[in-house]
């Protein structure tokens, strides 16, 4: 009887490690899957920002004191008008998900300079700036302190027609996977600027270089 109640008690628990065994790897199978798909959604929802196309349609930029202007695509906008610098970039969301704008900074272009921006440093935008994916959109600010020493390197750069980098904060309409572009204002003949992409930096997730 000993016996037999020995061998029991081993088939027992081999049952149970095989039922504990069979339990873990069903455990892991199922958060492997929930983690891949999360992963789908968090890449149906990503933005990423990129200059617009020449061929996009032209957009109407409108700031709070009625100043407006048309911008046509991949084109850019800076103008010094008495106490006020106006930004305004042609952009594209080349992304599968809604772009939602928040915030920047500006500087006169240095192309050595491959530092990610600080985030903390960036100016909030005062308006809501949406951008659906695929879509052609338009990022706009403006300086209006003179006595700002942005303002002043930016007077400086338009007045001698200089490149500068626009550093563009966005991120998911749910307010995560946050990125950095930044883009490159080119002076084109006498009055136009042309918008292109320095580089793309990612804030919540790994950088993909």
């Amino acid at each position: 009887m000993a016996d037999a109640a020995a061998i029991a008690s081993i088939i027992s628990a081999a049952g149970t490690l095989v039922l504990a065994g069979a339990t873990f790897a069903a455990v892991r199978s199922a958060n492997t899957a929930a983690r891949t798909a999360e992963r789908s959604l968090m890449a149906g929802l990503r933005p990423l920002l990129i200059p617009s196309r020449t061929t996009d349609p032209p957009m109407k930029v409108l700031w709070s004191d009625s100043h407006f202007i048309r911008l046509d695509g991949s084109q850019a906008y800076a103008v010094i008008a008495g106490d006020v610098i106006y930004l305004a970039l042609a952009v594209r969301n080349a992304g599968t998900g809604m772009a939602v704008l928040h915030a920047w900074q500006g500087s006169r272009a240095d192309f050595d300079n491959q530092a990610r921006p600080d985030p903390d440093q960036f100016r909030r935008l005062n308006i809501d700036l949406f951008i659906p994916p695929g879509e052609p959109g338009f990022w706009e600010s403006a300086y209006r302190d003179p006595a700002e020493p942005a303002f002043k390197e930016a007077a400086e750069a338009i007045t001698n027609r200089q490149a500068m980098f626009i550093d563009v904060l966005y991120g998911d309409q749910e307010g995560g996977q946050r990125a950095i572009t930044r883009f490159v204002m080119v002076p084109a003949g006498d009055e136009n600027w042309y918008t292109q992409t320095g580089r793309t930096w990612n804030i919540d997730r790994p950088d993909p270089r």
